[in-house]
């Protein structure tokens, strides 16, 4: 409905969706993954009658994040930025996911950069008015990096979380060549051709992309539309649409390649 010309940050593109909001509002960061319960969270944001709800999840690695303090009864106290080992008094962090009600917008700025964490936030703390917590105990990953967008996959494939919207395996078994070997893991698009030797494990490859003889690709992400010549080596990497990857190359782990990358023959990256 209201999207902003310019970035005005988590908390401005709120505000800029003013006019469209007069009831209780679900917010989520676009880069999260999980399997929360939302109609809970709703439902105890609504009992403790709450202006703001912030979805917390425990981490734990406590000093590498922002923490969030909350007291017994779950109403959030304080919050604290990349706290040094004497500071940590708890180890749930901000999830990037809010229940709002629409007498939070009174607080913020029309048409300016404005932040919930550093901004909102602690304003409805100043307030004294009730911020209330709600702890996950689901499946959760901010996909942020390339790194935790590869972990996003290795967990589909080893069933730590499951939606009806992932992809069902269309490989045919049946139609592999004899000296192929494709492990249970792996989830397959439509129209892959995989020729003989090829060996896959635990990777996701996209449709209409053809894998040359001997090739190998594990733990790795190939979207659609890519040809993987003869005895390529992928491990660990990320392959955009229509890439081409040359005889015998080799892509380590942490490899990135954009859309319609050439890595020529032999190369190593």
């Amino acid at each position: 409905y209201a999207v902003e010309g310019t970035p005005l940050g988590t908390g401005g593109a709120f505000k800029n969706a003013e006019e469209h909001l007069d009831s209780t509002t679900v917010v989520f960061n676009g880069d999260v993954l999980t399997s929360i319960d939302l109609s809970a969270v709703i439902a105890q944001h609504r009992k403790r009658g709450a202006i703001a709800t912030l979805v917390l999840t425990p981490v734990d690695n406590p000093s590498a994040y922002g923490l969030v303090e909350t007291s017994p009864d779950g109403s959030v106290q304080r919050f604290i930025e990349k706290p040094g080992p004497d500071e940590i008094t708890c180890n749930t962090i901000n999830a990037g996911i809010y229940v709002l009600e629409p007498s939070v917008l009174k607080y913020m700025p029309k048409g300016e950069a404005y932040s919930f964490e550093r901004g909102l936030f602690p304003t409805l703390l100043e307030h004294k008015e009730p911020v209330s917590s709600f702890i996950l105990d689901r499946y959760w990953i901010d996909i942020g990096t390339p790194g935790k967008y590869l972990e996003v996959h290795h967990d589909i494939l080893a069933g730590k979380f499951t939606s009806p919207r992932v992809s069902p395996n269309a490989l045919n078994r049946a139609s592999l060549p004899a000296g192929a070997m494709v492990d249970e893991k792996s989830i397959i698009d439509h129209d892959v051709t995989i020729r003989d030797g090829v060996r896959i494990e635990n990777s996701v490859i996209g449709k209409n992309c053809k894998i040359g003889e001997g090739a190998q690709i594990i733990d790795s992400v190939v979207w659609p539309g890519n040809t993987i010549d003869a005895d390529a080596r992928i491990t660990g990497s990320i392959v955009g649409r229509g890439c081409y990857i040359g005889h015998a190359a080799i892509l380590r782990p942490g490899v990135v390649l954009g859309d319609k990358t050439v890595v020529t023959d032999y190369s190593a990256l």
